[in-house]
């Protein structure tokens, strides 16, 4: 029997070069993950500095300067101190659902950034139920919450994340009715295709002049999903002594803070994706590139100034989310359920009938 080690070895060669085939495109895969996770990493680092910057201002003294220029190097070194912390355990809590409870809270909140365009043709990807996925999975962190206050085996903490789980529950509904107001006007639950609809006249074809109710709704809504002030009754320092986070050191009391700014910039830049136009430049027939005197064919420039814009418009209710918090008291637990169960329930829904009743004769 004689084989022929030429076609072996070619055989050989093929097969390593479908190897390397493979091993490249796995690799190529998860680059644009690791960078939309970077960026996501930095943007909370300067949403903290933000913040203390902002409420400093607020209150007339002086905020972070010492770590790095202006301080900018202040929310890393907080995250370095709580890494080498020494990460506790209750002694009679549930461990595993101790220590499941925050991954599952960060873990829901990042799986949401992955429907977001960030300018033209820069998503992760594109779904034709985009917002509809985001609201199932933002429904997922509570669970995360309730999972530590329950395993922490603490009254203050069993009292958080109930109080997370109520919240939650009363001010998801509102939410998806206004998101579901934008998918009829824009007739597509695809966050690409939502930010299309509104390019057509510039700034006057954003959603927020034609969905106004629905977008002081949504925000309210939001900011109590992130439960920032005045919606922070789960954390409420002063009676709960921090809520579902009381037991909780280390980088696990680090991924509960994390995931709060995570909420918030997601919140922001649905925001600008829902009302404000998302990437789109506007001012009514000019476009960036005419502005600019370049080639409209330059794909890099328009993806780089749509990332601009998107973050610009983010940045903006960021800030009016700051100083709402340094702003506004805190609700009791009443007002709050009262708040969206009487009155955001029935002006989301009354909403969401014009709407509709809009679309059907405007056929």
């Amino acid at each position: 029997m004689i084989i022929d080690t030429t076609g072996v070895q070619a055989i050989n060669s093929f097969s390593i070069l479908e190897s390397f085939k493979e091993v490249y495109g796995t690799i190529w895969m998860l680059v644009p993950i690791v960078i939309l996770i970077l960026g996501i990493t930095i943007g909370v680092l300067v949403i903290v500095w933000l913040e203390r910057e902002i409420s400093a201002a607020i209150q007339q003294r002086i905020g972070p300067e010492y770590a790095g220029p202006l301080g900018i190097l202040q929310a890393l070194a907080d995250g370095t101190k709580l890494l080498f912390k020494e990460n506790l355990l209750p002694s009679r809590g549930d461990r595993s659902l101790f220590s499941v409870g925050p991954a599952i809270a960060v873990i829901s909140i990042l799986l949401s950034y992955s429907i977001i365009p960030f300018s033209y043709r820069l998503i992760l990807v594109d779904l034709s139920n985009g917002v509809f996925l985001w609201i199932a999975i933002s429904s997922i962190a509570p669970i995360g919450l309730l999972m530590s206050g329950y395993g922490s085996n603490n009254k203050y903490s069993f009292l958080g994340g109930l109080r997370a789980a109520a919240q939650s529950i009363s001010y998801e509904i509102p939410l998806t009715l206004s998101v579901l107001s934008i998918s009829l006007l824009s007739n597509s639950l695809s966050t690409v295709d939502i930010v299309e609809a509104q390019s057509k006249y510039g700034l006057w074809g954003w959603n927020l002049w034609r969905q106004p109710i629905g977008f002081l709704v949504f925000i309210i809504s939001s900011l109590a999903e992130c439960e920032r002030l005045p919606f922070d009754l789960p954390e409420a320092e002063e009676e709960l002594v921090a809520g579902y986070q009381t037991e909780y050191s280390g980088i696990k009391f680090g991924l509960f803070y994390v995931a709060s700014y995570l909420n918030l910039l997601v919140s922001s830049l649905f925001v600008t994706i829902l009302y404000l136009g998302g990437w789109n430049f506007s001012i009514p027939y000019m476009s960036v590139p005419d502005l600019f005197g370049i080639n409209a064919g330059d794909g890099v420039f328009e993806i780089t100034i749509g990332i601009f814009i998107t973050l610009a418009k983010t940045f903006l209710f960021l800030f009016i989310s700051i100083t709402t918090r340094w702003t506004l008291p805190r609700l009791r637990m009443d007002q709050l359920l009262n708040l969206g169960w009487k009155f955001l329930l029935p002006i989301s829904l009354g909403n969401l009938l014009l709407t509709t009743s809009s679309q059907l004769l405007s056929l």
